[in-house]
């Protein structure tokens, strides 16, 4: 006797070694990603900016945000960067996404991520980058700030993130409440 095989058995064992498979990718997918540099993890490990401006030494202070690809293309190399000069310079990191910051993002004129702006030993901006920088550019530049010299690449611009303040002003909208409606 043959048997006769019923073409939707095939097509849900095929679909269930799919899944199967599927499944396995992504576990593994998910398992490199772990590795790799988080912008929130370097936050976390970065120097508070009051320690920063108090402890004598130079500070290299990055703002950023998480979605920011170039924040993120930069982050492993800027990783790299802090284990090389931690003990001379402050990395400090500050996310324009949280208006704790906006002082500072107003203060330095952040338009544009990721924003550098390098800080002398005396809490005196010397100079600032926007964009992503090579590794060997950012280290030319601390370099230079860690020998009180200029900075060879004190105005370099890279590729960017449009960054705008959140800054509230009046709005010359009728319906708006910081406004009176004009009767008429």
């Amino acid at each position: 006797m043959s048997e006769i095989v019923n073409p939707n058995r095939i097509r849900n064992t095929v679909i269930a070694f799919a899944a199967i498979a599927l499944s396995i990718a992504i576990f593994f997918g998910f398992q490199t990603q772990t590795g790799s540099v988080s912008l929130e993890a370097q936050a976390k490990d970065s120097t508070p900016i009051e320690v920063a401006m108090s402890n004598g030494k130079p500070t290299l202070t990055e703002f950023y945000a998480d979605w920011c690809t170039s924040c993120q293309a930069m982050a492993p190399e800027l990783a790299q960067l802090k284990q090389k000069y931690t003990e001379s310079v402050n990395f400090v990191m500050l996310n324009v996404d949280n208006n704790k910051w906006l002082p500072e993002i107003l203060r330095y004129r952040v338009d544009g991520i990721p924003h550098f702006v390098f800080i002398d030993d005396q809490g005196k901006a010397i100079a600032q980058t926007i964009g992503e920088q090579p590794p060997s550019v950012m280290e030319a530049n601390l370099d230079a700030l860690i020998d009180h010299q200029p900075l060879p690449y004190a105005a370099s611009t890279g590729q960017t993130s449009d960054f705008k303040t959140r800054v509230n002003t009046p709005s010359s909208d009728p319906r708006s409440h910081s406004s009176q409606a004009k009767s008429g």
